[in-house]
């Protein structure tokens, strides 16, 4: 058998796959939370290669807020894993080592805690998804439930990300650690923004306003690159090209982007050094990415998972989708946003169909449409309320949330059943079975989940006639046929 990847056998792997750095040599200055794949594709990177470009003491404890299984492998390899580029010509594969510690928040959260208020931490990262922020995605009110209520009224030990984050900055300010940047990397519209409220609302419950107005910021960001789950095959891939076992093994497309606010009062890395675009505000990037590459992203999840197709590229086979996906950027999106100095939407738009057609990816419809609920507030109604605040009727977005609500019906036009992962699960199935079963019984049930539809968005008569014509044709013909009607 293959020996497992780690610092035994890391001399055995190509040497042009290898970290840039030498792992383990860095002291640790960053936290981040949130171990998942796109965080050892991307940030990880992006730190390692600001470290071997400029030095620093800025590597990451990783730490799980809850799942053992990630943390559990790279424990195994010393903290080591892989990432491989997959771009249409072929594939590339390097071993990153920017990894300087591991924790498990649930196991351990008074751990996490403690690291939070060591002075040599600077920097927290997180990449945790919306629903983690325990923040109303239609509203952005912080949602106190009990769970949080909890970490903010006892002593027990914190069980959320926020109630870790504000007890960790207690005891920072106990320990007199100085200054810190609480980062999201997370796809939230004003991530940095949403960051502060959640942080500065628990501060104001825990008398921490002042220290945390005088020692904490909230730089925003905008991340961007594609990163497939992980499974069998790219664990197999990995063995095969390194010539050692990865269980920690991760895949990505070659196109990579961050965009940060430069605002850390304790230092950073050379970010810029590595690539990143270090800016005064990342907004415009922000909505250009969340409304134009997220948004286009579940349109795609949606009609594709609908008409039976698996992956993204895929549905991009559909007759008409790439049509309809040209026109909901072109007619909704652009006219929605002001984009970034150098960049048209159009001109994004059309590389954002270019990526996501990439077969080599496999990423899969039924991954990119979980968390619906959280997730079509940012990327798709947001743009749906601006068109409607200018005046215009936004066709295209509609058929968009339409395709949503066809999808938690729970199965493909051909009737294959279609998962229903989301946080409102219950909320939603429920609403559906008290509802009508006709397209208008269903966008009422649904437009009244006051979670997801902010009220200017739900009492629309417009959007509500658009979303019962669009999800009558879905329901009758089906997704690709009223995709080519509608091409």
């Amino acid at each position: 058998m293959t020996d497992l990847l780690d610092l035994q056998s890391l001399a055995r792997v190509p040497a042009d796959a290898r970290p840039r750095i030498a792992p383990g040599e860095a002291g640790a200055g960053i936290v981040h939370l949130g171990v998942g794949a796109f965080h050892r594709a991307h940030q990880a990177v992006f730190t390692e290669d600001a470290m071997a470009a400029a030095g620093g003491d800025w590597g990451i404890v990783a730490v799980a807020p809850r799942s053992t299984s990630v943390v559990d492998a790279l424990r195994a390899q010393d903290r080591l894993f892989s990432v491989t580029t997959l771009a249409p010509a072929g594939r590339s594969i390097r071993v990153i080592g920017s990894f300087a510690g591991l924790r498990h928040a649930a196991g351990d959260p008074e751990a996490v805690v403690q690291l939070l208020a060591d002075p040599a931490i600077r920097i927290v990262t997180l990449t945790v998804t919306e629903k983690a922020y325990c923040m109303d995605p239609a509203t952005g009110r912080v949602l106190l439930d009990d769970a949080l209520r909890a970490d903010l009224g006892t002593d027990r030990p914190p069980q959320t990300v926020p109630g870790l984050l504000i007890r960790g900055l207690i005891a920072r300010r106990r320990a007199g650690a100085g200054p810190i940047a609480l980062v999201s990397c997370d796809n939230l519209p004003a991530n940095g923004h949403r960051l502060r409220s959640l942080v500065e609302h628990l501060a104001d419950l825990t008398s921490m306003s002042g220290w945390v107005s005088e020692n904490v910021t909230f730089p925003g960001t905008m991340v961007d690159r594609i990163v497939p789950a992980s499974t069998a095959e790219t664990l197999a891939v990995a063995a095969a090209e390194l010539g050692a076992r990865d269980e920690a093994a991760v895949s990505a497309e070659p196109y990579t982007q961050w965009v940060i606010e430069d605002d850390f009062p304790a230092g950073r890395p050379a970010w810029d050094r590595a690539g990143a675009v270090l800016t005064g505000d990342p907004r415009p990037w922000e909505r250009i990415k969340l409304r134009s590459l997220n948004g286009v992203h579940s349109a795609t999840a949606y009609l594709g998972a609908l008409a039976g197709k698996d992956t993204i590229a895929e549905a991009l086979t559909l007759p008409g989708l790439g049509t309809v996906l040209r026109k909901f950027i072109a007619e909704d999106v652009a006219p929605s946003l002001v984009p970034p100095d150098g960049i048209t939407t159009v001109e994004y738009g059309e590389q954002v169909l270019e990526r996501f057609a990439n077969p080599a990816l496999g990423h899969t419809t039924v991954q990119v449409a979980m968390d619906g609920s959280q997730k079509l507030p940012q990327r798709v109604l947001d743009t749906i309320l601006d068109r409607r605040r200018a005046g215009a009727t936004p066709r295209w977005g509609a058929l968009v949330v339409a395709a949503w609500m066809r999808f938690v019906q729970g199965s493909t036009d051909a009737g294959r059943p279609l998962p229903l992962n989301d946080p409102l699960a219950e909320t939603i199935r429920a609403r559906l079975a008290s509802a009508p079963d006709t397209p208008a019984g269903v966008v009422d049930a649904l437009l009244g989940i006051d979670a997801v539809f902010a009220p200017e968005l739900a009492g629309d008569d417009v959007i509500r006639v658009l979303l019962v014509e669009w999800l009558t044709e879905l329901d009758k013909h089906g997704a690709e046929t009223t995709l080519a009607g509608a091409a």
